[in-house]
């Protein structure tokens, strides 16, 4: 029994922790008291010298001591009081009044307001819930099917996933030793091209079925000219004079300026000179801009300006994600000052909020990093290293193999105890096939997406239901009565934008490019090849080096022997005869 519990202690302890977890104690608690048990096991058993475990509380300060994990409660923070800002509110009644008079308007309006305040907060529950309140109702008031309208709100708030600055990520770089900016940048373009699937969708859906989701009525359409036009040809004229400023912006940028950072900075450009132009509207009364391209504009501008904010600094690399985050919160406190929505109540709030997540997120990871010290101790990695090496496919096998593993845990654990727990792992064994960890963390986190979307356990479904109405009501504008909405109906409409998921899990597979560019470029001298050629100056030093001692060896000795003299005499006397 000994030696079957000392060869397979790995396994063992692996499928405890799943057990643990399945009877649904905490899980922060379940691996702390995994690995303790197994880890005193181990000492027992002589597996691991009690010595061992001593490193266990110098690995606890090495948590708290990491200023990485500081950007978590100021993202946090910034999301919770933003929410309550008003600015969903006023991008989803803007931008809905923008696309209002064609098929699937109200869907695109929620799709684009998810991302940007994807952008802003990075917290998934403060998108679902303010994008629920505010937009829902719209929704089934102007007819909207509900499995769409629900699946909608819930993928468009699961942005904040993906698209920085995303909590997950920072967590991912944590684990995997990688830097959050570069996971930043790797990140930004596969954020945005998941939005332009979910657009994808609806564009498809409102031919297939356009009564699933019908254009705003004339009557709903409130943001009208004094002729009664929308406005929305001297909007079309400030869209395309911005994106001209911001192409010759980018044409003039140096050729090896990273992607990312030439979005940002094009966009700001591009930004600042609508803003320009509505400011002048607005003071001159010049008509220069119609009121739909004067109040897009000047809603646009406070999002906008925090992105720029976080992650302009960060992509620019004036501030690391920490002080990002920082500079996000004191942004987000000013807009919401400047919109007369904060006091004392709401930053205790959002305070007791941040601490909460923060704390939540601090004990799994000192559970997990005792269950990993246990895990070591006991050759773990090394087992779960041969488990995975030995799969048929080489790198492409590994990563369809761990895919679907994160796919399926998706179904009972949440993406910080996935982070927590998988990637530690994993992360040497790709590291160890030659796969860069930063492609490999954005790849992960577009999978553990997921997780807030499928049923039974998506977060992003019960945040949206905690706001769906679950009873029959009356509408209170157009007083007709609304149906309420199911669990079935958000679960099934979470159904395509999951499959939407996991297909852009293999777009970056197959384009590994979507990662890549948006980060920085490579050096015009590669570091490995100076690595080697340093190498191999040394060897050559050291055999030079050797020759020369030899040589010396051998001028000594032959100056130490009295024959070896007279004989070199002799043959110089010889060579002086003539």
């Amino acid at each position: 029994m000994t030696e079957f519990l000392t060869a397979n202690m790995a396994p063992i302890m692996f499928i405890s922790l799943i057990i643990f977890l399945m009877f649904g104690y905490a899980v922060a608690f379940s691996l702390a008291a995994c690995g303790l048990f197994f880890g005193f096991v181990a000492v027992e058993l002589g597996m691991i010298q009690p010595a061992f475990l001593q490193s266990l509380p110098l690995r606890m300060f090495g948590i708290m001591q990491n200023d990485t994990l500081l950007a978590i409660p100021f993202f946090t923070f910034m999301g919770l009081i933003l929410e309550r800002s008003g600015m969903a509110e006023d991008l989803l009644d803007t931008i809905g009044q923008l696309f209002g008079p064609i098929r699937g308007g109200l869907a695109y309006a929620v799709i684009f307001v998810g991302a940007m305040l994807a952008a802003t907060t990075g917290v998934v529950a403060a998108s679902v819930i303010s994008m629920g309140l505010i937009s829902l109702p719209i929704m089934l008031r102007y007819g909207y099917d509900r499995r769409v309208a629900g699946g909608v709100i819930a993928a468009s708030g699961t942005l904040a996933q993906i698209i920085p600055p995303s909590l997950v990520l920072i967590v991912l770089a944590d684990q995997l030793g990688k830097s959050v900016g570069d996971l930043y940048k790797g990140a930004f373009i596969p954020g945005f091209v998941l939005t332009g699937l979910y657009v994808g969708y609806i564009v498809v859906l409102s031919f297939v079925r356009p009564q699933w989701v019908p254009a705003l009525p004339p009557e709903a359409r409130t943001i009208r000219e004094p002729d009664g036009t929308s406005g929305l040809r001297s909007l079309a004229l400030v869209v395309i004079g911005a994106t001209l400023c911001a192409i010759a912006f980018a044409k003039w940028r140096p050729d090896a300026t990273p992607l990312d950072e030439l979005i940002v900075t094009s966009l700001c450009v591009g930004v600042g000179v609508a803003f320009v132009l509505a400011v002048l509207n607005r003071i001159t009364g010049m008509g220069l801009l119609s009121n739909m391209a004067e109040r897009v504009t000047f809603v646009m501008i406070p999002p906008l300006a925090l992105i720029f904010l976080v992650l302009g600094t960060i992509f620019l690399g004036i501030a690391t994600p920490t002080e990002g985050g920082a500079m996000g919160a004191v942004g987000a406190l000013v807009m919401a000052l400047a919109r007369g929505r904060i006091d004392l109540k709401l930053i205790r709030q959002a305070m007791d909020s941040t601490m909460k997540l923060s704390c939540f997120v601090l004990f799994i990871l000192i559970g997990a990093t005792v269950f990993s010290l246990a895990f070591q101790g006991v050759d773990g990695p090394k087992w779960v290293e041969h488990l995975l090496t030995g799969l048929p496919g080489g790198q492409l096998g590994f990563l369809i193999a761990v895919n679907i593993l994160v796919f399926v845990l998706a179904f009972f654990l949440d993406f910080f105890e996935l982070a927590f727990i998988i990637i530690p792992l994993i992360g040497p064994v790709a590291e160890k096939l030659g796969i860069d960890l930063v492609w490999f963390g954005v790849l992960l986190a577009v999978n553990m997406q997921t997780s807030f979307m499928h049923p039974p356990f998506g977060f992003a479904l019960f945040y949206l239901r905690s706001v769906a109405p679950s009873e029959d009501y009356v509408d209170k504008v157009t007083k007709k009565p609304i149906k309420k909405i199911t669990i079935e109906q958000i679960y099934w409409g979470a159904v395509p934008f999951v499959i939407i998921q996991v297909f852009m899990v293999g777009l970056i597979i197959a384009f590994p490019g979507l990662v890549s560019s948006g980060l920085t470029k490579e050096p015009l001298i590669d570091a490995a090849t100076v690595l080697q050629q340093m190498e191999t100056d040394s060897q050559q030093k050291s055999k030079d080096k050797d020759a020369d001692d030899k040589a010396k060896e051998g001028t000594a000795e032959e100056a130490e022997d009295p024959m070896a003299r007279m004989l070199e005499s002799m043959k110089d006397d010889q060579t002086k005869k003539p």
